[in-house]
């Protein structure tokens, strides 16, 4: 049979329905996977092309979705995106991305403008500048929504996030183990549940291992780099701490910066951890030990769950997943 490739050819040749074809096409949980099979092979045989603009109207689908995240230039989100772009071209869908620079008005701004029908979804990583729960748990009743690594719990939604809680202890441990007693604390996401479990990892550890937190050891992240570095050199001068915990990686280069200025060496005066996706990491002198999050594999998770809501087959789902991160040692914690 010659001529246009079309959904309905495709129904002719397999002798089934244009309904059962089309479903198939956009991967049904109606539909066997035998037939999901056959149609996929002869479209595939036949170069059969989707027209979007006609699926779009007869679905009053837009084929988008939004990603809404504080950065763009920031590893972890590069990486999340690459994992969403990943989903989303398997399920034929564009990717609009969004960022907020940790402003909550505009977090609102952008996603209000998303609620009549720009999008089909959102994926959000919201602002750690306020807790902002009131607004998402009536926002999570008008659009489908996804949490991922900056989530709020206690809402009708799926969450990708990671064990923040767990590996915190654990790197705790680490620069235990390593000898330090007087380990300083750099506290960022406090409005969020990320940094209060980080946070709570740590202050764990510490007592568990017969230690306990000193408050002057702990210092706030603000948005200012040079208040952020007079804060850490104020800390290294005045209390003299054995390492330095930094919970989020805005911390890191301030950090070194200090210690270079001071003349702590690292690791030998002072060890340093960080959750960290940077690539350059291992670059820095000495190296620096992270807690690196999958953030690749977040990004992928959050955007398969946000098209299960789509295509409502998540029902019935454990909407809290966590991935786990992973402690990579290296020269600056010595040991």
């Amino acid at each position: 049979m010659s001529g246009e490739v079309n959904i309905k050819r495709l129904a002719q040749e397999l002798n089934i329905s244009i309904a059962t074809v089309s479903k198939a096409l956009n991967d049904s949980y109606e539909i066997s996977l035998k037939t999901k099979n056959r149609v996929w092979d002869l479209a595939k045989q036949l170069n059969y092309t989707p027209n979007p603009a006609a699926s779009n109207l007869r679905s009053n689908k837009t084929k988008t979705i939004a990603v809404i995240i504080p950065f763009v230039a920031n590893n972890f989100f590069s990486r999340a995106i690459k994992g969403i772009e990943e989903i989303a071209r398997k399920y034929g869908h564009h990717v609009l991305i969004y960022q907020t620079h940790e402003d909550i008005e505009m977090e609102m701004s952008f996603t209000n403008s998303l609620l009549n029908g720009r999008v089909d979804g959102i994926l959000t990583s919201v602002s750690s500048s306020e807790y902002n729960l009131d607004y998402y748990k009536n926002l999570v009743k008008k659009v489908p929504l996804v949490f991922f690594d900056r989530v709020y719990k206690d809402l009708d939604a799926y969450n990708v996030a990671t064990d923040d809680y767990e590996i915190s202890y654990d790197a705790t441990v680490h620069l235990i183990e390593c000898g330090c007693k007087k380990i300083a604390y750099l506290y960022g996401l406090e409005n969020l549940p990320a940094g209060k479990a980080r946070f709570s990892g740590f202050e764990d550890a510490l007592q568990d291992n017969g230690l306990m937190v000193d408050d002057q050891l702990v210092i706030k992240y603000v948005e200012d780099e040079e208040q952020n570095l007079k804060q850490i050199s104020d800390l290294l001068s005045q209390h003299q701490p054995d390492a330095l915990f930094s919970s989020i990686e805005e911390f890191v280069i301030p950090a070194y910066t200090a210690c270079k200025a001071l003349k702590f060496q690292i690791p030998e005066d002072i060890k340093i951890i960080s959750f960290s996706n940077q690539a350059t990491a291992h670059l820095l002198n000495p190296s620096l030990t992270t807690i690196t999050q999958p953030a690749f594999e977040i990004g992928r998770e959050a955007a398969t769950c946000l098209f299960k809501i789509l295509n409502k087959k998540g029902h019935g789902d454990d909407q809290d997943i966590i991935l786990k991160s992973t402690l990579i040692k290296r020269e600056s914690t010595g040991c």
